[in-house]
């Protein structure tokens, strides 16, 4: 990356001239937090004693035996919260405690970013305003529920087709009205520099961990790291460790939803044109004239219709390979996990083993796969929709 916040064309911080200052202060304050011992050690208490890291590299027998290869999950599920997302939160909101401002503001999607903000807010005594989307919070709203428990506000943002992008709008609006006294911790790697180079340090244990129980549990690197991708933080979070590892192949998953011939997916790098959004240049899904176009997902978590620009890079320089699955294949490698392995995927992470599903590997090929979060955020939607396909 270079100095000034970009990966290859992708980046920079297309912002208001009013959080010039308040984005300056950030990253200052960013790079001094990651050359102080007491600041890292504060980090690493939180990893071992409030998140319950490290987390286990799990080997899912009953799918490995089924296909032949060796298939690890890497259990982010197991997390305090229930997500990987709590890896971010917590370090952005001691960064915020270190400088000063007591009011963290965060967008959702599923609500496991919500969640996670609420709860390192409440651990380190700060207030809290969440902006999710009107659809999201139906989806979600057991997770609304936890966010309130843990004291935070949440605020239902009707526009647009009320989802991720337009809660991570108000979101950015309100800090643009409050640019001195709020801390923005965006929840995944997009946004202006410094928040993809941060989201992606903060989320790189999930990688440092991965490749060091890989060598300690079978004495070599994986063939392969697959992850989903919405934004990106889990799927650069376990990458970040294996990038130099050329041997080893990366994949990430993107929304297909009902199809990539129809409007409604969410496989921003499969079907983007490259433009600015929420305050960096990516990979967008635009219409003929520019604009935005809606998303779709089973997925709230993965309904963007950006992707973080480290992401961009990497497929350009053809350094990760990009697929997608549909909503269908997600909802039958759910059902599948639950029954294969007795664990719970978010619908998130099931679109990565949906990929895993419907591919075809060497016998005893090994796979990492970041299992990002655990589903039971996601019944109630899946019962209301979906009962048929998975009971």
């Amino acid at each position: 990356m270079k100095s000034n916040g970009y990966y290859g064309e992708y980046g920079g911080k297309f912002m208001p001239e009013t959080l010039a200052g308040p984005l300056e202060n950030v990253e200052k304050a960013y790079r001094q937090a990651m050359k102080d011992p007491d600041f890292l050690e504060d980090l690493n208490k939180d990893h071992k004693f409030f998140i319950g890291r490290e987390t286990p590299l799990y080997y899912a027998q009953n799918l490995s035996q089924e296909l032949g290869i060796h298939l690890y999950f890497k259990r982010e599920d197991l997390c305090h919260t229930g997500a990987h997302k709590i890896n971010n939160a917590i370090g952005q909101a001691r960064l915020a405690k270190r400088m000063g401002i007591d009011h963290l503001i965060a967008e959702t999607g599923a609500g496991q970013h919500g969640i996670a903000t609420a709860t390192a807010a409440a651990k380190l005594g700060m207030k809290c305003t969440v902006f999710m989307g009107f659809s999201d919070i139906k989806r979600q709203a057991h997770n609304v529920d936890r966010m309130r428990m843990l004291g935070a506000t949440v605020i239902a943002v009707e526009k647009g087709s009320n989802v991720l992008k337009d809660a991570t709008s108000e979101a950015l609006r309100y800090w643009v009205s409050h640019p001195t006294s709020c801390f923005y911790v965006i929840g995944s790697a997009i946004g202006p520099a410094p928040y993809p180079e941060m989201v992606r340090n903060f989320q790189s244990i999930i990688g440092t961990e991965a490749r060091k129980q890989c060598l300690n549990q079978f004495g070599t690197l994986p063939d392969e790291v697959i992850a989903c991708i919405g934004g990106g933080s889990n799927a650069i979070g376990i990458f970040s460790a294996f990038i130099e590892d050329t041997s080893v192949k990366l994949t990430g998953v993107e929304a297909a939803g009902k199809g990539l011939h129809t409007d409604f997916h969410a496989a921003t790098i499969t079907s983007g044109k490259v433009g600015v959004f929420h305050g960096s240049k990516m990979y967008l899904l635009q219409d003929e004239n520019g604009q935005i176009k809606e998303t779709h997902s089973i997925s709230a978590g993965l309904d963007y219709p950006g992707v973080g620009p480290e992401h961009c890079y990497l497929n350009d320089i053809k350094r990760v390979d990009y697929r997608s699955v549909t909503d269908k294949e997600v909802i039958e490698a759910f059902r599948k996990t639950v029954r294969s392995e007795g664990i719970i995927p978010a619908l998130e992470s099931a679109h990565a083993i949906a990929h895993v599903l419907k591919s075809t590997y060497p016998k005893g090929y090994t796979i990492v796969l970041n299992l990002s979060g655990r589903g039971d955020k996601d019944l109630d939607q899946l019962l209301r929709e979906h009962k048929e396909e998975v009971l």
